[in-house]
């Protein structure tokens, strides 16, 4: 049978990323104890509050198409938050609803790219980033990302791979994997390239509120003089532990949200009007299980950067914000893919190959911080374990 090109351009994108996290899974189905660090999912359940608003919405009705930017109730409650929150006036026609930051980044870079275009975006990078470029038909420009600069995309690493073909910029603040922020000055570096190049950016927000004590977030959508040429993505999957929800959308000028109206409409009429209706009461209400998430994010992020810095010769990338932190395991003498299931068969502990990230992190692995305390401390007993006698890092 015949296929279009996009099975070839997504090739190998999909679940082959993911093999040691299906290998803990069938080893868990098989009655192993295995804690699995594997994937980035809020660590309480979504508020009662939300379910039952849903539910409430339903039973009103609320369950017919929706309008093609999504419910207005749901714009108008997102363009007064970002009126807030950004210090510019955002109009309810400048934000579109998806099922979910997924949908919605797919949707804002089939507006932004196609066949012939390049797309920068900092390596590492989220998973599913590749193929949702590639989808387009436009090839991906990794951008190194580097330790040493805190994995923050700099403007001067972007410029140097800027070419007639760069039609936009993907970033990810704070960042997936690394819990990465650009920093104010980051932003405005970013926003001249983009301006002199005439390039998009795309920013994923969806860890906004994940941002741990002592860091602060800054928006590309605050700088006015970027307005036109910036568009945002988020939802309440992280915010609210409401991943199964799929609610998401976009924040961009009234000329880019006009311009995506037939794509939405193409694909889908925006999210489900009773989903639509508790996203509107999460953003008007704001998180309750967020400052929650942030605290324990942050104090599991110190515990392992403590102990396997204090016994062991791993390093510990300490993020800044979201669910996630990087290991180096360099001094295992094994690349990422080789210690995550070297560490997944002896010890029983999941972790992410670097490497599913991007070809920088080859030596690195990703641990989410989402698993409730005692295991996770479990987990850190295993990998120390691991990683053979006490060995103390000198500088």
């Amino acid at each position: 049978m015949k296929f279009s090109s996009i099975k070839e351009r997504l090739a190998g994108l999909g679940g082959a990323k993911w093999e040691v996290h299906a290998r803990a899974k069938a080893m868990a189905r098989e009655g192993r104890d295995v804690i699995r660090l594997t994937i980035g999912e809020p660590d309480v359940p979504t508020p009662e509050r939300l379910k039952e608003a849903a539910f409430a919405a339903m039973q009103a009705g609320r369950t017919g198409y929706s309008d093609g930017r999504g419910e207005p109730g749901l714009r108008r409650a997102l363009a007064e938050r970002y009126s807030a929150t950004r210090g510019r006036v955002f109009h309810p026609d400048q934000v579109m609803c998806f099922p979910g930051t997924q949908t919605a980044l797919y949707a804002v870079m089939m507006a932004v790219s196609e066949a012939g275009c390049e797309v920068l975006v900092g390596d590492p990078m989220y998973a599913t980033y590749e193929g949702v470029i590639r989808a387009t038909g436009a090839d991906v420009v990794p951008v190194p990302l580097r330790p040493e600069n805190g994995f923050r995309m700099l403007a001067e690493d972007a410029e140097r791979l800027v070419t007639s073909r760069t039609h936009a910029i993907l970033l990810t603040t704070p960042h997936n994997p690394t819990g990465a922020i650009l920093t104010r000055e980051d932003i405005a570096a970013l926003g001249r390239l983009a301006v002199e190049h005439d390039l998009w950016i795309i920013s994923d927000e969806v860890y906004e509120e994940l941002v741990f004590d002592g860091s602060e977030f800054v928006s590309p959508l605050s700088h006015p003089d970027l307005a036109e040429r910036v568009v945002a993505v988020s939802s309440i999957s992280k915010s609210h532990a409401a991943p199964g929800f799929r609610s998401g959308w976009c924040v961009g000028s009234l000329e880019f949200t006009g311009s995506l109206l037939a794509l939405s409409e193409t694909m889908l009429f925006g999210n489900q009007p009773f989903i639509a209706d508790m996203t509107e009461q999460a953003v008007r209400e704001g998180s309750t299980v967020a400052a929650g998430m942030r605290g324990r994010f942050a104090a599991r992020a110190k515990l392992l950067a403590d102990r396997l810095g204090r016994e062991t010769a791993l390093m510990v990338h300490r993020p800044e914000a979201g669910m996630f932190a990087m290991v180096d395991v360099a001094a295992t003498e094994m690349n990422g893919d080789a210690y995550a299931f070297d560490l997944l068969e002896k010890k029983g502990v999941a972790v992410m190959p670097g490497a599913s990230f991007g070809a920088t992190m080859d030596n690195w692995v990703r641990v989410a911080l989402t698993v409730e305390d005692a295991p996770f401390a479990q987990a850190i007993d295993r990998m120390v374990a691991h990683a053979g006698t006490r060995q103390v890092r000198t500088a």
